[in-house]
């Protein structure tokens, strides 16, 4: 039973909640400012934003820009809108019992 527990105490499975807020950033993928709580590993806020310039970006280059995007996901929604080449991203999780708002 010792050596059950020397191999399983190092890594624990944790059950991480979802974001909820909004995050403002920069046309350099820089935040300014996020409501996000300080808990939500910072790295992942930061790769939605990466994600998101890229989504504007891409369709700004392909003559097609965007103002906002709406992203749904089964537990989660992201709503972004464009501020001249920065963005604002708000984050929600979605009850995934109940339908997508049309």
């Amino acid at each position: 039973m010792g050596f059950l527990k020397k191999l399983f105490s190092k890594s624990r499975a944790t059950v991480q909640q979802l974001p909820a807020g909004s995050i403002t950033v920069n046309r350099d993928g820089q935040m300014v400012a996020t409501t996000v709580s300080s808990g939500y590993p910072e790295e992942s806020l930061r790769a939605i934003a990466r994600d998101v310039l890229l989504l504007f970006r891409e369709a700004s280059e392909a003559q097609m820009p965007l103002d906002e995007l709406d992203i749904h996901f089964a537990s989660l929604r992201i709503t972004a809108r464009e501020l001249r080449g920065g963005a604002i991203i708000f984050i929600s999780p979605q009850n995934p019992r109940s339908p997508a708002p049309n």
